[in-house]
């Protein structure tokens, strides 16, 4: 049984259709000099994603180290009215249904 789709019919149609599309692939292949790679946009936005987050990471481990010398030497003065302003925060969100 042969079926016609969008004037492709049967099988061995299609098949001769890759095969052809293939002969045009390797026909131009053989003309280029080099190999080429080229990334979509998607993808150097991530790569610009990926290095700006390690940038951060690092960043803030930094600080984090920072904050921990405080810590151990007693020289740490967290800001107290940032501190209770958070804390009010999340109680009235814990009452909340």
């Amino acid at each position: 049984m042969s079926v016609e789709f969008l004037g492709v019919g049967g099988l061995g149609q299609i098949g001769a259709m890759k095969k052809a599309e293939k002969k045009q692939a390797d026909n131009k292949t053989g003309e280029s000099q080099g190999d080429q790679v080229h990334f979509s946009s998607i993808l150097q936005d991530v790569q610009k994603a990926q290095t700006s987050n390690a940038t951060t990471q690092s960043s803030r481990n930094q600080r984090v180290q920072e904050l921990k010398a405080q810590i151990a030497d007693g020289s740490y003065q967290p800001d107290l009215n940032k501190v209770a302003a958070s804390l009010l925060q999340f109680l009235l969100k814990e009452k909340q249904p």
